[in-house]
């Protein structure tokens, strides 16, 4: 009779009644993946419609301001980092549009209170017409008139005639409290005060060229920013909460992170998840392996085996993927505080929740439940009856040659592509890396049930002369090396990922923090809440027991390149500005090729080593690209250095990359001095500066490194997070299914304490074999990656996260067995073994 005849229905619903144990991790496993792919897809759905909503811009109908990011052909944009200017015209010009009643132009001037050192001293400067953008009224007094005069916002605790002290680029200047402000909803994230217009235009580096227009329209916003956007395609108008995009830069930055930073994780989720229920499913069915032989000897087909377990899979995956998609909406909020914390992305950018994230999470592990499904039903469902019935008596052989060869292919490709730092340098060799990470745990997924059985079969004389629970322990292992390798696996899997994880992140940022320390000379660092301008850095140097001082900026660059297949590719470099005149004695970059001499305005650029290469160039060289402004950068290479971890991929002459940040205003200054220099700092620090020791000068970049470093933690920590859930769901399930063995143990005579002593003998070898396979995974790849970086083989590897990592997942697998084996043992040993055949 053909299973057809029965009804595959009534089969797969009996299944699911008398096989609930078995299909209980499956159902675990893939409620945790739906809820991680469903809190992923809320903050890939964030990138795209989520935001900061507006604060000094509420009162506008829509803001117009330049386009924030440089588009990349078939990828994510590249945000700029520093604030595009809006053409000086523009303003009128949009005046001029159709149903716009008036167009308010806001530049914000960055100045500080004189002695602050941090960020709560800073104040942002606006021209007085700036308060109609958020509906600023006079409270008190009038506005200023003249370049002496201010107006503050109530509750600043400065009335109206009072004198207020204000620095810009470390130089002070005094201002008189002439009108108090007052908004419906008044701003939190800066501390605005208001100038002339005039006063403005002195005080900003760029003349007072607008960063925003703010537009009042009479009739609907949308239609007038469709107007704006069709007669000036190079601007970007915003209405509703979308407005917050050109106020705040950091907001198109947060965008294209959490888009990048979830697909990420949504395609490693997915390739674990894939692994993890591959491995319980190929539990559940061995478990079930003279079920699935009686149904091939009686007539079923190959393919309706595959049908059988397609749809009991699909069946309890439906139920699980559903009720996990609740917990991923709660978990993007988990995942949002996360990057806050690590100053990922604004505290205030909002996500976007809709039914998009659910739908798609459905779709995706759907999939790689029913592709894990295929996977596992490959084995029973193409044996021949026979060989079925024989091999649920005897448990299934080895694996087959096509996976042994396909695990060797993969290893030896790891292997292989962790060489490639030998000649390929930067940021290319952590790619490398981390490619050939993922080879090497594929590899070891084909290869684990080998290799575990290799490992079982060299322990096991030891384990024989060791005690009876160390023979029992030697022999239960030789018979189920494959129940043994999806224990392993996914620890292993743990440990090596987590390596890695942690290992890319600490190797570049020691590498950056020495190059940083190594090249800078100087022995002070001198900067101001707001920066310094070149007036003050000039003054620096008339300071007594000063020997020399030259003014730095640190910003960013998007250039252009080739990939291998001719497409145009854009990343993003650290850009440094220095005063090639003046910094001579004071850093060093360890010039390779040409000079820093030769640098002259924005014609010419150094590059370091690793940019070199990745960009394909060479000394004579052009290198294209815009500056953090989206000004086009066209300069030759005039030198190349090898400190770019720690002083940026380019240098170019400090005055030109200070024209396109958005204070025009230097970072810092380096500055040597006499032996003694006790009295020089006193006379720096009365002057409002913030003085350090230049040892502590921070690597160009090192935010940037600080931020990967976070977002590959909370990455790790997911990751490892749902790895332990499959690791106890695995060894609950594979001891469960040994309880039939644990009662015979009873019944011929060994008592419970010499089977939890054979059980504990197991767990230890699961522990070091998983450890010894997660190190062996991530050695090669750590290593190439060191080397590519720091030149050196031994990776810089933080050594409490690296125990933390190996010793954590180990002592999961002993937890996990200790429990599963209790709850085993509760059992009466006569009624489970009449329990079943």
């Amino acid at each position: 009779m053909s299973a057809a005849a029965l009804g595959l229905g009534r089969i797969v619903r009996a299944d699911l009644r008398h096989h609930r144990r078995s299909l209980a991790g499956v159902f675990v496993a893939i409620f945790v993946a739906s809820a991680l792919v469903t809190g992923l897809g809320v903050l890939v759905e964030s990138g795209i419609r989520g935001g900061l909503a507006p604060e000094r811009y509420t009162a506008a109908d829509l803001v117009v301001g330049a386009a924030q990011q440089v588009d990349v052909p078939e990828d994510l944009p590249v945000p700029l980092r520093e604030r595009a200017l809006v053409p000086a015209d523009a303003a009128r010009e949009i005046a001029a549009l159709p149903g716009v009643e008036a167009v308010v132009a806001d530049v914000t001037v960055p100045l500080a209170v004189p002695g602050g050192a941090t960020a709560d001293a800073v104040v942002e400067a606006h021209p007085w017409p700036a308060t109609a953008l958020t509906g600023f009224t006079l409270a008190e007094g009038r506005e200023p008139a003249a370049a002496d005069e201010i107006a503050v916002t109530v509750g600043s605790a400065h009335s109206v005639g009072e004198a207020v002290t204000l620095a810009h680029g470390g130089s002070p200047a005094t201002y008189r409290v002439v009108g108090v402000v007052a908004a419906p909803v008044a701003p939190d994230r800066s501390i605005p005060v208001f100038l002339t217009e005039d006063r403005i235009a002195d005080l900003d580096p760029r003349g007072g060229i607008p960063h925003a227009l703010g537009v009042f329209v009479d009739g609907d916003p949308e239609q007038a920013a469709t107007a704006i956007r069709e007669s000036f395609p190079a601007l970007v108008a915003r209405t509703g909460d979308a407005r917050g995009d050109v106020e705040f830069l950091d907001s198109g930055a947060a965008r294209t992170l959490l888009i990048a930073i979830g697909s990420a994780f949504v395609g490693t989720c997915i390739l674990v998840a894939l692994f993890i229920v591959s491995g319980t499913l190929s539990l559940s069915v061995q478990s079930r392996r003279r079920e699935y032989a009686l149904l091939r000897a009686v007539g079923a087909t190959p393919q309706q085996v595959h049908a059988l377990i397609a749809r009991e899979v699909l069946a309890v995956a439906a139920l699980a993927a559903i009720l996990g998609l609740a917990p991923g909406y709660l978990l993007s909020s988990v995942l949002q505080s996360a990057f806050v914390a690590g100053g990922v992305i604004p505290g205030d950018f909002a996500l976007a929740v809709s039914p998009l994230p659910a739908a798609g999470a459905l779709l995706l592990v759907l999939g790689a439940a029913w592709g894990a499904a295929r996977i596992a039903a490959r084995r029973p469902a193409r044996l021949d009856p026979i060989e079925a019935l024989r091999e649920s008596s005897t448990g299934p052989g080895p694996i087959g040659l096509p996976r042994v060869i396909t695990g060797i292919v993969f290893a030896a490709a790891g292997l292989s592509v962790s060489t490639v730092p030998l000649v390929v340098r930067g940021d290319a060799a952590v790619g490398a890396s981390a490619g050939a990470a993922l080879m090497l745990i594929v590899a070891l997924a084909l290869l684990g049930p080998w290799l575990v059985s290799l490992c079982v079969r060299a322990v096991g004389p030891a384990l024989r002369r060791l005690s009876a629970a160390g023979f029992l322990a030697a022999a239960n292992t030789a018979v189920g090396s494959r129940r043994l390798a999806a224990a392993i696996l996914p620890i292993a899997l743990g440990i090596g990922l987590g390596l890695v994880q942690i290992g890319g992140p600490a190797i570049v940022s020691a590498e950056a923090a020495e190059q940083a320390r190594a090249g800078v000379t100087a022995q002070l660092r001198v900067s101001g809440p707001s920066g310094l301008s070149p007036d003050v850095v000039e003054g620096i140097r008339d300071v007594s027991g000063v020997d020399a001082a030259s003014g730095g900026v640190v910003s960013a660059a998007v250039l252009d390149s080739r990939d291998i297949e001719g497409k145009t590719v854009r990343a993003e470099y650290a850009l440094q500005g220095i005063d090639p005149g003046t910094v001579d004695g004071l850093l060093d970059l360890k010039v390779r090729d040409g000079a820093l001499g030769a640098l002259d305005g924005d014609a010419t650029v150094a590059v370091s080593t690793d940019a070199a290469q990745s960009l394909g160039i060479r000394m004579g060289d052009t290198v294209t690209g815009v500056f953090g402004d989206g000004a086009a950068l066209d300069a030759t290479v005039v030198a190349v250095y090898e400190r770019g971890l720690g002083f940026g991929a380019l240098t170019m002459d400090e005055a030109q990359v200070r024209a396109h940040t958005t204070s025009g205003l230097d970072s810092f200054a380096l500055v040597s001095t006499e032996p003694d220099a006790a009295a020089t700092v006193a006379a720096l620090e009365a002057q409002g500066l913030v003085v350090t020791p230049a040892s502590g000068q921070k690597a160009a970049g090192a935010d940037a490194v600080s931020q990967q470093g976070w977002v590959n933690l909370v990455a790790l920590l997911v990751i490892l997070g749902y790895i332990a859930i499959a690791v106890v769901n695995t060894l609950v399930m594979a001891t469960g299914e040994r309880s039939r063995e644990f009662a015979l143990l009873q019944l011929i005579g060994a008592s419970r304490g010499q089977v939890r002593a054979t059980m504990r003998t197991e767990a230890i070898l699961i522990a070091a074999i998983s450890m010894v396979f997660g190190v062996l995974v991530a050695i090669p790849p750590l290593m190439g990656m060191s080397y590519g970086i720091s030149g050196q083989p031994f990776p810089a590897m933080p050594v409490l996260g690296s125990l933390a990592i190996i010793g954590g997942m180990g002592a999961l697998a002993l937890i996990a067995l200790r429990l599963a084996t209790g709850a085993t043992l509760r059992r009466r040993p006569i009624e489970e073994i009449g329990s079943r055949e």
